[in-house]
């Protein structure tokens, strides 16, 4: 059985996240279409089990490896309260006065 001990952790948004879009995410394939041949050959595990759907919830606390490489589903809120509410908007850029009009004809 694979342990949580010592992964690196992927934050995930929501309660849960499909099992290609994670690995995706987790940059452990580069594209859709690997994720799609590895978890169909049965090359990726969760929790120490291989998993052949591309569609299988993973939950926080869940390990995925693909061959040596594993990464630990965590929480989005245990990066604590200022990065899990961090909608990305930037107060410097904000309210910068952007005039469309000016430039919509250059």
């Amino acid at each position: 059985m694979t342990t949580a001990d010592n992964y690196p952790s992927i934050h995930i948004s929501g309660a849960s996240i499909k099992l290609g879009q994670f690995i995706k995410l987790a940059s452990l394939v580069a594209t859709g279409g690997e994720a799609k041949e590895l978890i169909a050959a049965g090359a990726v595990t969760v929790n120490g089990a291989p998993v052949d759907k591309r569609g299988a919830a993973l939950h926080p606390g869940d390990v995925v490896c693909i061959d040596d490489e594993c990464v630990l589903v965590a929480a989005a809120d245990d990066l604590g309260d200022d990065l899990a509410d961090d909608d990305y908007f930037d107060e410097a850029t904000a309210d910068d006065d952007f005039d469309p009009e000016k430039w919509r004809n250059l």
